[in-house]
């Protein structure tokens, strides 16, 4: 929380905790379903709302961002500037100005955070898998996502190659997920007549499924492991149900 004492408009915040004390490059992408948590950069420049125009810029410099998060004086998150919405102001003079919308005219007469930020802000929490903080930024069109805990006071921030970073799991890790959980666990079945080949997070299956109906689900398990790219189905079905 910002407290009750004078702040500087912009700010670096380090969240304190058992995250923020693990380096950024020790973290290990675990086996089942990796969550925001496990992925976020936990060192945020964000800004405060009155933070002005200028600072905001030599900021974005400074620090090679593109995006703040927007804090009120509790340090809640309640909005996003970006690069986009700041260059509306550029925008506004010449002969780019007439094709702005309005909502744009408005963001180029502004001259605070508070005024240019995107509000309310596409957010998550830490518990989320990455796949929701993936859909989200798809469907929202968004290419970060501030994390916020339960109060929405800002503990980290999640980017498209965080999310990605799931895709860099071991072979081994995929491998042994197929086998053990895919297709001992779920179908039941002996793994020993299916062979799994798992090669920069393409998995080929080869081997005899009980049926048709067992073959497809399979295929569609292991397709849905995190870190799979892509499954090839060399299943030799028989045409049963």
């Amino acid at each position: 929380m910002l407290g009750d004492e004078p702040v500087a408009p912009v700010r670096t915040v380090p969240v304190t905790g058992s995250r923020a004390s693990v380096p950024r490059e020790e973290k290990v992408i675990a086996m089942k379903r990796t969550t925001v948590g496990d992925v976020m950069t936990t060192r945020v420049v964000a800004v405060h709302k009155d933070a002005s125009f200028k600072e905001m810029i030599v900021k974005m410099r400074e620090f090679r961002i593109s995006a703040f998060p927007v804090v009120d004086h509790e340090g809640r998150v309640i909005g996003v500037v970006s690069e986009a919405d700041m260059l509306n102001k550029e925008a506004d003079v010449g002969p780019l100005a007439s094709i702005l919308r309005f909502r744009d005219h408005e963001k180029s007469a502004a001259v605070t955070a508070g005024e240019l930020m995107t509000s309310p802000p596409v957010v998550i929490g830490p518990d989320a898998p990455v796949t929701e903080a993936s859909r989200r930024m798809r469907d929202r069109r968004v290419k970060r996502l501030p994390v916020i805990n339960s109060s929405r006071h800002l503990i980290g921030i999640v980017c498209r190659a965080d999310v990605l970073s799931v895709f860099g799991r071991p072979d081994a890790e995929i491998r042994q997920e197929s086998t053990e959980e895919a297709i001992a666990e779920c179908f039941l079945m002996d793994s020993k007549p299916f062979a799994v080949i798992v090669h920069n997070g393409v998995v080929t299956l080869t081997g005899h499924p009980v049926n048709d109906q067992a073959g497809h689900e399979l295929v569609e398990r292991v397709r849905h492991i995190e870190g799979v790219v892509a499954v090839l189905d060399r299943l030799s079905y028989a045409g049963k149900v």
